[in-house]
């Protein structure tokens, strides 16, 4: 099962999904309540700005629900695959 979570509201999710067709459902977490426990909320530099956002990351879970890897600052075309490889 794959799912994506973010602080975007439900209509936001829902317009994206639609849009890019996407073959599994995103969470919304507008109060950052997953993000924060997942370890994902986290300071960014854009442009030698700093704010505070959300870093893009993968975990692969197993079926007792113990987290196997963990993939940060991930690139959404390349993501997938390297995915699949750790299976």
């Amino acid at each position: 099962m794959i799912l994506g979570v973010s602080k975007d509201s439900v209509a936001s999710h829902k317009k994206f999904e639609e849009k890019y067709g996407l073959p599994f459902t995103l969470l919304a977490d507008p109060e950052k309540e997953v993000i924060q426990l997942y370890d994902v909320w986290k300071e960014k530099k854009n442009y030698g700005k700093v704010s505070m956002g959300v870093v893009r990351t993968t975990y692969l879970i197993d079926e007792n629900g113990m987290i196997v890897k963990v993939m940060d600052k991930v690139k959404a075309a390349e993501n997938p695959e390297q995915m699949l490889d750790a299976l």
